[in-house]
């Protein structure tokens, strides 16, 4: 029996990003092009007659803006929506407000040499697509997501920090947090922090996110939650009460100096596909922190993370996967449990309660 095809919708007001789209897509097999639209209120005619399994949504746009569509697709029909924005301050400032209306994938553009780029960049859009196509529409909606899944050839961990060799360091008193998600992986993270106390152990996460994006994210959270979140700069210390987020294009990985904990933020290959990577953040942990650490691996597509959280298990720290019925998408998740990497298996809203008590 055939595949079913993903139908998709293209909305945007260039026309050469919808005839590059269009050409780039209709030579995907499992992908089908069901319509393309200069803005909204067209795409508005179009779906009056057949609705699509993804959206690929512009964000700013004649007539009536992305965010605009996007917030009344959701109070409609809740459907899976990634958007394309372009690579500058007020395009991440703009897409984080489709995040926290929905929006589960972002891809980005420049603002030159679109249509180059459109093509390089095929393969990472088409696995946005697949990615989107696979996600709990019952979740979507309820705040925030976000992601960027991009191809390379696969690497492991081993190519940032080789792996615990035996227990880590002795316990101390100061006891940390790391935290890993992807696709949904917005909306879930701004439900934990805001549910927070302002004290509370110190955080690290890493939500794949594309570079200069994590920045306007965390201070949005931060200004959200009680406890101080912001974008993780190198040699940061990781203080109670405060959340670090990994840069988006570069790795995170925990480090400790006596009694106290640090990060190191760092350059180096994608890891399973992804730069930041949960998985060399999780090793970090599970080398240098062990028992002193709880791990928690959140919605998301793949399986980042998973062999991570069995490290810091395998080192004495707790550990936490959400639950299938609150994800986006349980890929991460899912994985890390077959590994019997979770302790526990928690739905979100009860996520919170693993951080202030391990």
């Amino acid at each position: 029996m055939p595949t079913k095809k993903i139908n998709v919708l293209l909305v945007d007001d260039s026309a050469v990003v919808r005839q590059v789209l269009l050409a780039i897509l209709s030579e995907t097999p499992d992908i089908h092009v069901m319509g393309a639209a200069s803005d909204p209120i067209f795409a508005m005619d179009k779906l009056a007659r057949e609705w699509p399994d993804v959206i690929v949504l512009d964000v700013e746009m004649p007539r009536m803006d992305g965010i605009t569509f996007l917030k009344k697709i959701m109070s409609e029909r809740p459907t899976p929506v990634v958007i394309c924005s372009s690579l500058t301050q007020k395009g991440a400032e703009t897409t984080l407000q489709a995040l926290a209306a929905g929006a589960v994938e972002i891809i980005t553009k420049p603002t030159s040499g679109l249509k180059n780029f459109l093509l390089e960049s095929a393969a990472e859009l088409v696995s946005a697509i697949r990615a989107a196509a696979q996600v709990n529409v019952r979740n979507l909606g309820k705040r925030p997501a976000a992601v960027q899944l991009t191809p390379s050839t696969r690497l492991s961990a081993d190519a940032i920090l080789p792996a615990a060799n035996g227990q880590a360091m002795a316990q101390t008193t100061e006891r940390i947090v790391a935290m890993g998600t992807s696709t949904g992986g917005t909306q879930a993270l701004e439900a934990v922090l805001t549910a927070l106390p302002r004290v509370c152990p110190g955080i690290v996460i890493v939500q794949h996110m594309p570079e200069k994006f994590t920045a306007s994210f965390a201070a949005r959270l931060n200004g959200l939650s009680q406890i101080e979140v912001r974008e993780a700069k190198n040699n940061d210390r990781i203080l109670p009460g405060l959340a670090l987020i990994a840069p988006g294009g570069k790795h995170m990985m925990v480090t400790r100096s006596g009694a106290y904990y640090h990060v190191q933020v760092i350059d180096g290959p994608l890891v399973n596909r992804h730069r930041p990577s949960v998985d060399v953040l999780f090793r970090s942990v599970a080398k240098f922190a062990g028992r002193n650490a709880t791990g928690i691996i959140m919605t998301g597509m793949g399986d980042d993370g998973a062999r991570g959280l069995k490290e810091i298990l395998d080192a004495g720290g707790a550990t936490v996967a959400q639950d299938e019925a609150s994800c986006v998408v349980f890929g991460m998740p899912k994985e890390a449990i077959k590994l019997n990497a979770a302790q526990r298996i928690m739905p979100l809203q009860e996520i919170h309660q693993a951080i202030l008590h391990k």
